[in-house]
Order: C-alpha cells, then sequence, then structure tokens
C-alpha cells in the first residue's frame, strides 16, 4: 500500500456574485493583486420537498493582468466564473493570534455580466499561467450548463475516464 501515489490534483471550478466590490492593491515589487468573495448559491429539495437554498461563501485572489482585469470590470454583485486552485495561507492577526485561510488563487475568470467595452475576449487568464487558455463562447447565447467551460481533461476526470 505505501507504494500507492495519490494524483497531484488541485482545481476548482466556482461560480456566483461578488459581495461586495473587488479590494486591488500592489505588493512592494508593484505586482497587482485583487481579492474579493463569491457567493455561490446551492438549490436542494429539503425532506418535506420544498426548494431550499444554501449560500457558501468563498474568497478569491486574482493576480498581475488577471488582477487589473477584476479591477476595470468587477463590482458588488458582478457574476463570474471562476477556474483556480486552492490555497491556504496563514498569517498573524493584531492580537499576534495565527490565522489560516483558504481561497481559491484564479487562473482564469469568466466574466459573466454584459459589458459596453471595446473588449471582444470575456476570458481573461493568469499570465503566469504556463497553458493557452482556451476562449469561452460568447456569454449573448443562453448559459444551461457548465460543461461547456471544462477542458477535455476536467471532462474526463469528472467522468472518471
Amino acid at each position: 500500500m505505501a507504494d500507492l501515489k495519490m494524483p497531484e490534483l488541485n482545481n476548482v471550478i466556482v461560480a456566483g456574485n461578488l459581495t461586495k466590490d473587488p479590494v486591488f492593491r500592489q505588493t512592494s515589487n508593484n505586482t497587482p493583486v485583487v481579492n474579493f468573495h463569491v457567493a455561490a448559491n446551492r438549490r436542494y429539495k429539503d425532506s418535506n420537498n420544498q426548494w431550499q437554498e444554501d449560500v457558501c461563501y468563498v474568497g478569491i485572489v486574482a493576480w498581475n493582468k488577471l488582477a487589473d482585469s477584476c479591477r476595470e470590470r468587477l463590482k458588488k454583485g458582478s457574476a463570474v466564473l471562476i477556474d483556480g486552485e486552492l490555497q491556504s495561507r496563514t498569517f498573524k492577526t493584531e492580537d499576534s493570534r495565527n490565522r489560516t485561510i483558504v481561497e481559491i488563487k484564479a487562473k482564469r475568470i469568466q466574466f459573466l455580466n454584459k459589458h459596453n467595452r471595446m473588449q471582444d475576449v470575456d476570458t481573461i487568464a493568469d499570465d503566469s499561467n504556463t497553458e493557452d487558455p482556451t476562449a469561452l463562447k460568447d456569454l449573448d447565447e443562453d448559459i444551461t450548463s457548465f460543461d461547456k467551460f471544462l477542458t477535455n481533461e476536467e471532462s474526463d476526470l469528472l467522468n472518471n475516464k
């Protein structure tokens, strides 16, 4: 059993709406970074067959060009689809206690709201990502499934191929 290796997989896709305006700042070496939270809703039927809604609040961090795009295009209530990876970080609070948070480091963000800018591409990718992100389809069409946002590799993983 000791020879069994777990695959190294850390990929998250979440869709939701921003709970507040994004917080943009720059590091000491002028690297742009933005933080925001999205509320991702889940609908389900309870034991009385009544529809209920559960909300999960997820922290997001984006860097470089992706952070700049978020600063320009996002505000409270904006709808987004985030493709990224989970990361944790620990820091000291003002009262010297250690605090650890888990958030999504965005690799790609799909802006789901229409906008009036001249930009044709609605998918912005983190420029530190070595993959060539595929442009997603125009959002003016009806979105009925998130499957169209998955890469072939992600689809295969979800379908256990």
